[in-house]
């Protein structure tokens, strides 16, 4: 058991020192886009499937509530929280919509949209990603492995380096809690 659980942690550290390595500028850009909107009465819309839908509550609530810092509150949402939504839309229009109806209902073009998946086609979260754009929010994804189609559809798209959803999951959280962090400093009175 230890050697596996030592293996765990290599391989966790190894895809936290190459996400900094490569990705530290990303991630500040991302939080830039993020501040801008929230400045300008902007919300953050955050979205994702399984671990991702979690993460995208969690970063949700680091900025409705706080992360670190006391501030004031800010807007923040996460489309994966609200079952009688979910299961309306998925019903009466599909799965790969789930989100793309509740961006049409609630973003606007001062809004960021941050999407979350793994492996960066997710078909509900690209779909949503899509209709932002056309919105003219800002869209930001956190994904891995080789970034998928989010690659040509968000603004800036943080591609984990790495093949593991694990430590590709791992690393979004961390990232997400990065960018929590550094908001915090800048609404921090």
């Amino acid at each position: 058991m230890t050697s596996i659980i030592n293996k765990e942690f290599i391989e966790h550290i190894n895809t936290a020192k190459k996400t900094m390595e490569g990705l530290s500028q990303d991630i500040e850009t991302a939080t830039r886009i993020c501040i801008k909107s929230l400045k300008n009465e902007g919300k953050i819309l955050i979205l994702g499937n399984g671990g991702s839908a979690a993460d995208a509550q969690h970063i949700a609530a680091e900025l409705v509530g706080r992360y670190k810092t006391e501030r004031k509150g800010l807007a923040a949402i996460a489309l994966t929280t609200d079952s009688s939504t979910i299961t309306s839309i998925s019903n009466d229009y599909g799965y790969e919509n789930v989100f793309k109806r509740q961006i049409e209902a609630l973003a606007n073009k001062r809004d960021v949209v941050i999407g979350i998946s793994t492996g960066g086609t997710s078909k509900n979260v690209t779909n949503a990603l899509r209709l932002s754009k056309s919105i003219g929010c800002k869209v930001i994804g956190l994904s891995g492995k080789d970034g998928g189609e989010m690659n040509t559809i968000c603004d800036i798209n943080i591609v984990v380096p790495s093949e593991d959803t694990p430590r590709i999951q791992e690393m979004h959280i961390f990232i997400g809690h990065t960018i929590c962090h550094l908001i915090d400093q800048e609404f921090t009175s």
